[in-house]
């Protein structure tokens, strides 16, 4: 996993958490629903470079 997709990643799932927490605290169900979205964003992300990591590492490279 890149640094800079990784951390793309980290603030996605931050940033929906935040999203979240604010919109529970203050009743707004639609922050609330945006803040889950972004950490499911942030989850996927994530998931993708696992997955191009695994695959680096399992076929060979021609650079």
């Amino acid at each position: 996993m890149s640094a800079s997709d990784k951390i793309e990643a980290k603030s996605d799932q931050a940033k929906g958490k935040a999203k979240e927490t604010v919109g529970s605290a203050v009743g707004n169900e639609s922050l609330e629903a945006e803040g889950h979205a972004d950490q499911a964003k942030g989850n996927a992300r994530e998931g993708i470079e696992k997955v191009k990591d695994a695959v680096k590492k399992i076929l060979p490279h021609n650079d």
